[in-house]
């Protein structure tokens, strides 16, 4: 009989190539509140895999983990086959040095709740400024980079301006392209839509929906927005209390559920 563990990872993984991500054995604490309980979880190369569950279940401490804004407390973190939290020296492995980190950290990029622009920065250099910086563009091959993907989220008549002149879901459509702008090979997304007033959040999921379709990238994404992800995930994974209680498509979760924890959750966000 497969291991819960099992059951998880190939949902999340299955009849694809690569593995992109995995979670090994992962537990992360705060204080002495258990927020991840020995996770174990992959996500394989182009994917789009969702994580749904209540507030406090562990879904947006993943995506601060990959993004190494909070560290395990256990467990191994693997990014395209190396280790994120930790590096192999003289045989052993030990905790990652912060250079090791920024290199595997490169092929992660993420869209957070809220915008995070620079507000001194017109559009097109909010998109540009880390492409020349940490990736070593040119300006002009930044450049190029950032009108494509500007205007893929729909904001080409608004590259001279400041974000303080975007709407909420115009500033959000620029966090998308500046975090694509870094040509990473995971894309997160936490709860991108939850700081938008109602009436701008289905512009920007449009978006992102665009992206899912047109592009080969890989996708972790925590939504409220059960539609959204029913439309763009291969994979859906139920969280409670730090672990996962269900996994499968998004037609068996949303449709067909077999725990009653996620019964329970879908039956108020639905």
């Amino acid at each position: 009989m497969p291991s819960p563990a099992d059951t998880h990872e190939n949902a999340a993984s299955r009849a694809t190539g690569t593995e992109l991500v995995r979670f090994e054995n992962v537990t992360k604490r705060f204080g002495g509140t258990t927020v991840l309980d020995r996770l174990d979880f992959s996500v394989a190369t182009g994917k789009h895999v969702t994580l749904i569950g209540p507030s406090g279940s562990g879904k947006t401490t993943i995506l601060r983990l990959l993004m190494t804004l909070v560290k395990p407390d256990e467990g191994v973190i693997t990014v395209d086959g190396d280790r994120l939290t930790h590096e192999e020296r003289n045989g052993r492995l030990v905790p990652a040095g912060e250079r090791h980190v920024r290199e595997v950290r490169k092929k992660i990029g993420m869209v957070f709740q809220h915008f995070n622009l620079f507000p001194n920065m017109k559009v097109l250099r909010n998109v540009t400024e880390a492409p020349v910086h940490v990736l070593g563009l040119s300006k002009d091959e930044a450049e190029q980079r950032a009108r494509e993907l500007i205007e893929l989220v729909g904001l080409s008549e608004q590259l001279d301006k400041y974000p303080s002149q975007l709407s909420g879901g115009q500033q959000q459509r620029v966090a998308i392209a500046r975090a694509l702008a870094m040509r990473p090979q995971v894309l997160l997304l936490d709860e991108v839509t939850s700081a938008l007033d109602p009436e701008l959040v289905a512009g920007v999921l449009d978006v992102l929906r665009d992206i899912a379709q047109s592009t080969d990238i890989t996708l972790l994404v925590v939504t409220h927005e059960m539609s959204f992800a029913r439309d763009i995930s291969d994979a859906v994974l139920m969280f409670d209390k730090g672990r996962i209680v269900e996994s499968g498509t998004p037609e068996k979760i949303f449709s067909d559920p077999e725990h009653e924890r996620t019964r329970e959750f879908l039956s108020t966000v639905l």
